[in-house]
């Protein structure tokens, strides 16, 4: 190989050499880290900002952004257990049948709010950016009023599978973050929405002359992510075993995060799936390695801050040069 390809390939793969080398530093110095409880524990704390990094990797390689993915878990989960609560009377022990009406109730919510801002984005011009902050306040205000402040504990005994339960010992929401990966990758990499989302993040006008339904495309990559989101409050509902109002907030900042780490430009058009899975694993590590360190719970802010600035810089200079 030549020096110019072996530079390329580092360029292409800086975010993945930086997490293979914070592995390594992390195994040498925390004990326990290495261990498989500890690997699956990391992959089960990502699986939900990490599924809904992959839809927001949509949403901003196709030019928006969605600022209300935090809220929409809270709500998601608030809802979750109302609509239980509702539907089966109050019951201490309600059938399965209206848990799985409450994930529906759900997830076509998620997906009607995912709409409502594609449009919003298309028939009045409102950029996401502000559609999405006025949605983060108001799903915010709806999970308050919904639980009027408290937690709402109405799910049957069997509820917890979802977020705390194991398959062949492998966690269900890993699962889950898996089959998120696997549906998104497939969207970017091998389906014509996923040629469309790249185009209209790169040239809107010319992915609209060569005839692109660009508003179309942005709607999709919204109610995707809006879904995830969804799923994501309800793995929670379940790890708690309750709908609390007070969860995921400041997700979409950690979200956002991750995404850009993976190397998904803010000004759309270029960035991938994979990437994003590689920034949401970074920021898992990191935390965990902190907290086998015994690091003060403020100081990791602290640090996860300057080590997130640190890789988005260094991930700008290679892919600058």
């Amino acid at each position: 190989m030549t020096w110019k390809s072996i530079s390329a390939l580092l360029r292409g793969n800086s975010m993945l050499i930086i997490l293979l080398i914070l592995y390594v530093i992390v195994a040498s110095t925390a004990k326990g880290f290495t261990s498989i409880d500890n690997q699956l524990n990391i992959l089960r704390n990502i699986a939900v900002p990490g599924m809904i990094a992959f839809g927001m990797t949509l949403v901003i390689i196709v030019g928006e952004i969605d600022l209300s993915v935090g809220s929409m878990v809270a709500v998601s989960a608030c809802m979750t257990a109302w609509v239980v609560e509702w539907a089966s009377g109050d019951a201490i022990e309600p059938a399965w049948y209206f848990v799985a009406f409450a994930f529906l109730v759900t997830i076509v919510f998620a997906a009607g709010i995912g709409l409502f801002n594609g449009v919003l984005r298309h028939r009045v011009g409102v950029p996401t950016f502000i559609s999405s902050l006025a949605m983060m306040a108001t799903l915010a205000g709806l999970a308050n009023l919904i639980t009027n402040g408290s937690s709402i504990e109405s799910f049957p005994s069997w509820y917890y599978i979802i977020g705390s339960g194991r398959f062949f010992n492998i966690p269900v929401p890993v699962f889950l973050l898996v089959i998120a990966f696997i549906i998104t990758f497939t969207i970017t990499n091998f389906t014509t929405l996923g040629r469309s989302i790249y185009s209209v993040g790169g040239n809107m006008e010319a992915a609209r002359l060569s005839g692109i339904n660009v508003w179309r495309t942005k709607t999709i990559c919204l109610m995707i992510t809006s879904v995830f989101a969804a799923t994501g409050g309800i793995i929670y509902s379940s790890l708690i075993n309750s709908g609390n109002p007070t969860i995921a907030r400041g997700m979409e900042l950690e979200v956002i995060s991750a995404v850009i780490i993976g190397g998904v430009s803010l000004f759309g058009g270029k960035g991938s799936i994979w990437g994003a899975f590689i920034g949401v694993l970074f920021l898992g590590v990191l935390l965990n390695a902190m907290t086998l360190w015994g690091f003060n719970p403020y100081a990791q802010q602290v640090v996860k801050g300057a080590l997130i600035l640190a890789a988005v810089f260094v991930n700008f200079f290679i892919d600058k040069r």
